[in-house]
């Protein structure tokens, strides 16, 4: 079995060679995607001014708190739509997707398509 610290160590190297692509511009700027055990966080930013322009997570005040019986995906879900919501209120139509050294599946997965069925386009 593999610790948890090389597994870290593995999911930090996917996402540093990730982001030797994925640059987020004033044009289209970065949707990247962080989880943790219990809680998904997303934000939108600018790398050519170094902002975060929107922000959501399961710890946003827009959300609901999600009740026990509630699965991880369908909060995931939650935030992709409230991520989406306001990049759209905020004038942001289109995005590049960094998914943070994740597989793309599961919660990262469910967050992306969310986002997409609101309207924003990566």
């Amino acid at each position: 079995m593999a610790s948890v610290q090389h597994k870290r160590a593995a999911r930090l190297r996917r996402h540093r060679r990730v982001r030797r692509v994925v640059q987020g511009t004033s044009e289209r700027p970065r949707l990247c995607v962080f989880k943790s055990a219990r809680h998904i966080y997303a934000q939108i930013i600018n790398d050519d001014e170094g902002r975060t322009l929107v922000a959501a997570s399961t710890l946003s005040k827009e959300l609901t708190r999600p009740d026990a019986r509630v699965k991880k995906t369908e909060v995931a879900k939650a935030v992709g739509t409230l991520v989406a919501e306001k990049a759209l209120a905020g004038g942001i139509q289109r995005v590049v997707f960094d998914r943070g050294g994740y597989p793309f599946h599961g919660r990262i997965k469910a967050l992306a398509t969310a986002a997409r069925d609101r309207g924003l386009q990566f």
